[in-house]
């Protein structure tokens, strides 16, 4: 019989390359989500595709007629859109995690197995006070600097918080079966750089934006200045941690939210990585005030040693690996095709 797996936000970044992923297990029956229709080329590996605001909650119920083992929960307004639109990304990134993880747990209570819940969280949760804290800080822990400056922080923090209780809760087994069994599993992403989608909305786009405007033989104005620095990782790194994260088993995880990276660069070295590749590249520095302020109460790396320790972490691409192998031969092939 096959299980039941739920992706929302499976138009995004993460959730294309995590249906292409799933799309090789014969025994995964994937229920699609989003805002936009997906593709027909994405829709036919999935056993059924829904169209809609997560948020709402007769999409929720819908949802709910399936008896999900997995729920992998990309659906979000990221931060710089979060930032034009404060209320609603509260609405979507907090609402409407609310409403899985209280539908994960009547499922887990009606089908009395637990139903484990997959949470992209962000570097955004993290607030240094300055430029100078963020350098003498170097490497960050997960219970360090948790003072969020954006709306897409704060709500990512929150649902972090929401997502142990609703586990510490509704996951543990009563004298009459399950309660509801919620298995909140969250990962700390950096920002992510796919070869195939040029990402909208995120204050990390900067990276992924240089190498596709470069591909394209068209200028870009970096939005940060060149020392900016902030943790970064290849998409398909992204995807093995939520994959790897989802199969541990539950007695080996010390925590519910985890730290991981990859490679940690400043602008100006993704540049000149860049420029390896496309010479002629054209590259200037325009830092946007607000989004540079961002940045920069972002920690510069994270500590990920729970995450190698409790289930065997360890990224597949550094920084040269990541552009040589991953980033440079596929998004030159996109461009050339």
């Amino acid at each position: 019989m096959s299980r039941y797996t739920l992706v929302t936000g499976a138009n995004g970044e993460i959730g294309h390359s995590l249906l292409e992923a799933f799309a090789r297990d014969a025994d995964r029956a994937v229920v699609a989500v989003d805002l936009a229709p997906m593709s027909a080329e994405l829709a036919a590996s999935c056993a059924a595709t829904l169209q809609g605001d997560i948020s709402d909650p007769a999409l929720v119920a819908q949802l709910e007629n399936y008896d999900f083992e997995e729920i992998y929960h990309l659906a979000a307004l990221l931060s710089t859109s979060a930032e034009k639109a404060p209320e609603r990304a509260h609405n979507v990134n907090v609402n409407g995690t609310m409403g899985l993880l209280s539908m994960a747990r009547r499922i887990g209570k009606r089908t009395g197995r637990p139903v484990t819940f997959l949470f992209p969280s962000t570097i955004a949760v993290y607030g240094l006070p300055g430029l100078a804290a963020k350098n003498a800080a170097g490497r960050v822990t997960e219970d360090q600097y948790l003072t969020p400056t954006t709306m897409y922080g704060i709500n990512k923090l929150y649902c972090e918080r929401l997502g142990e209780y609703m586990s510490d809760r509704y996951g543990q087994m009563t004298d009459e079966g399950v309660e509801g069994a919620v298995d909140f599993r969250a990962l700390r992403f950096p920002g992510l750089i796919s070869a195939f989608t040029v990402p909208t909305g995120g204050t990390s786009d900067y990276a992924p934006e240089m190498i596709h405007a470069a591909a394209q033989n068209k200028p870009y104005a970096c939005f940060v200045r060149p020392d900016a620095r902030i943790p970064f990782m290849a998409m398909p790194d992204a995807v093995k941690a939520l994959v790897q994260l989802a199969g541990a088993p539950r007695a080996s995880l010390s925590q519910r939210v985890y730290n991981i990276g990859a490679f940690a660069p400043s602008a100006e070295e993704i540049a000149a990585k860049v420029k390896q590749a496309f010479p002629e590249a054209s590259i200037t520095y325009v830092p946007h005030v607000k989004r540079q302020a961002i940045v920069d109460s972002w920690c510069a790396d994270v500590v990920d040693d729970a995450a190698r320790k409790d289930w065997g972490w360890k990224p597949d691409y550094d920084m040269d690996r990541a552009f040589d192998e991953y980033l440079i031969p596929n998004i030159v092939g996109v461009y050339a095709g």
